[in-house]
């Protein structure tokens, strides 16, 4: 399923056109993003949460060469499903 996918599902299940259900789909997105990007953590009870994560630096390796390469510290975004998105994708 796409983004197109998604909003026409959106828009037959509220019963709103598929521009409508684009503009709130897009929101959605655009406040979850946002406040990830700041440090906010975004908890949707039964579906999961949104929140960012700091990952040290550290030493790799290059894989074609096998040499070290340094890997600098990041920050990156992390979603952990909740209770209720694990029991339904189990069946």
């Amino acid at each position: 399923m796409n983004k197109q996918d998604l909003t026409e599902k959106i828009a037959a299940d509220a019963g709103v056109t598929q521009k409508q259900a684009s503009a709130a789909l897009d929101s959605t997105l655009n406040a979850i993003v946002a406040a990830v990007a700041v440090g906010e953590k975004i908890q949707l009870v039964g579906f999961g949460t949104f929140e960012s994560k700091k990952r040290e630096a550290r030493t790799g390796l290059n894989p074609r060469t096998k040499e070290p390469v340094e890997i600098p510290a990041s920050t990156v975004p992390v979603f952990k499903a909740g209770k209720a998105f694990k029991d339904a994708v189990k069946g």
